[in-house]
């Protein structure tokens, strides 16, 4: 210890009658050092590297990864673009027949799905409470290629142009919320509910319940609660519930009503993309 301290020093700190030697480091992990900090400062020179409000330092060489994959996609476009004009000018009851176009189709549906629609829908389509399932054939609005094309482009429950007009419109009332039905009728128009596809909670409510329904429901989901899907008014006795088909999640549907919405994808996807994506999706396994 006396040695390496005669030949380093202290660092003049002491700790009860402890001594800090003043130890050099090591010259090759010096060196290093300093070539790191070289090196930071010429990639900083050439390359993007401090971020700023907007963007990052350019670096005097310009170089951009996102040109980089802009000029990747650009290509990949250019060499499928005689595909893809095809498949935007192909009537879409025809697109299954043509082998090419449709595993085209195919493809790049399932890649549109992914990027935005399965956000809502599920990577595997099979939905979410709220979000509907698209791999069985309960649709709200109908489940044909031209239908769900439709859907895709214009929504749900969206403004569909500048006038203010909508396409996919109806809304359901608040019976509860707005004072429609008294909470009796309530409590027995849910049984009734019930029991078209299942067990009732309480079956003496069931007779009162159809009363109610037919009175205040049957305009939209039919007297028979097999639904209208012109206005979007689901199926009632299939037991396929997209809020919960429970005596509470169906209380909370008709006291505080549902206004489920889509996006309409007109603006931010090509007619070829929905084009895809609407195959794609009718042929998950509950397209007609």
């Amino acid at each position: 210890m006396s040695d390496l301290k005669d030949k380093h020093g202290t660092t003049g700190h002491s700790w009860d009658g402890i001594e800090e030697l003043n130890t050099p480091l090591p010259r090759w992990w010096l060196w290093t050092f300093y070539a790191c900090i070289v090196w930071g400062v010429i990639y900083t020179i050439l390359y993007p590297a401090w971020p700023l409000v907007n963007q990052a330092t350019a670096g005097i060489l310009g170089h951009s990864t996102r040109a980089e994959v802009a000029a990747e996609i650009e290509a990949v476009n250019q060499s499928n673009a005689a595909i893809t004009e095809k498949l935007a000018m192909t009537d879409l009851t025809a697109i299954p027949a043509d082998a090419d176009l449709n595993s085209y189709a195919l493809n790049a549906g399932a890649a549109v799905f992914k990027t935005w629609c399965a956000q809502c829908h599920g990577s595997g389509a099979a939905g979410a409470k709220g979000y509907p399932n698209l791999l069985d054939d309960d649709w709200l609005w109908g489940g044909d290629i031209e239908t769900i094309h439709e859907t895709i482009t214009v929504g749900i429950r969206q403004q569909a142009d500048a006038d203010g007009d909508y396409l996919r419109q109806s809304e359901m009332p608040a019976f509860g919320r707005d004072d429609l039905l008294e909470n009796g009728d309530i409590d027995a128009v849910v049984n009734y509910v019930m029991s078209l596809s299942g067990d009732p909670m309480d079956a003496s409510l069931v007779a009162h319940g159809e009363t109610v329904f037919a009175d205040n429901c049957a305009s939209c989901h039919a007297e028979d609660g097999t639904g209208d899907r012109a206005q979007g008014a689901p199926n009632l006795a299939d037991a396929i519930w997209l809020y919960g088909g429970d005596f509470d999640s169906i209380r909370e549907t008709v006291w505080n009503a549902r206004y489920g919405q889509m996006p309409g994808w007109s603006d931010r996807l090509t007619e070829a993309q929905i084009r895809a994506v609407a195959t794609y999706v009718h042929q998950l396994g509950g397209g007609e």
